[in-house]
């Protein structure tokens, strides 16, 4: 299992082998907010479809593509995500959601 960290230099690695690293920002996170739509039209095809375990199949595909779009804007930025994560979730546990 990889940890954040591992995933980050992943996407890394297989951004520079394939030119995606060559993308600007903004680009990136325009194909972000795109896997993002598509992982709403997936959520919203298991009212109608009749076989759900094919959606979620196709929602976890388009699960990932968003957390490697994530990650590769995360690289772009030079920002370590599993320290994101670390502090997030400490300002989160003394966190009210009320």
């Amino acid at each position: 299992m990889l940890n954040i960290s591992e995933l980050q230099k992943n996407v890394q690695e297989f951004s520079e082998v394939k030119g995606f690293d060559q993308s600007t920002v903004e680009a990136r996170t325009l194909f972000l907010v795109t896997e993002v739509g598509e992982v709403a039209k997936e959520v919203l095809s298991l009212s109608w479809e009749k076989d759900p375990e094919k959606v979620k199949e196709r929602l976890g595909l388009e699960l990932y593509d968003v957390v490697w779009n994530v990650c590769e804007l995360a690289n772009k930025l030079d920002i370590d995500l599993e320290e994101a994560f670390r502090k997030k979730m400490e300002i989160n546990s003394n966190r009210s959601w009320k």
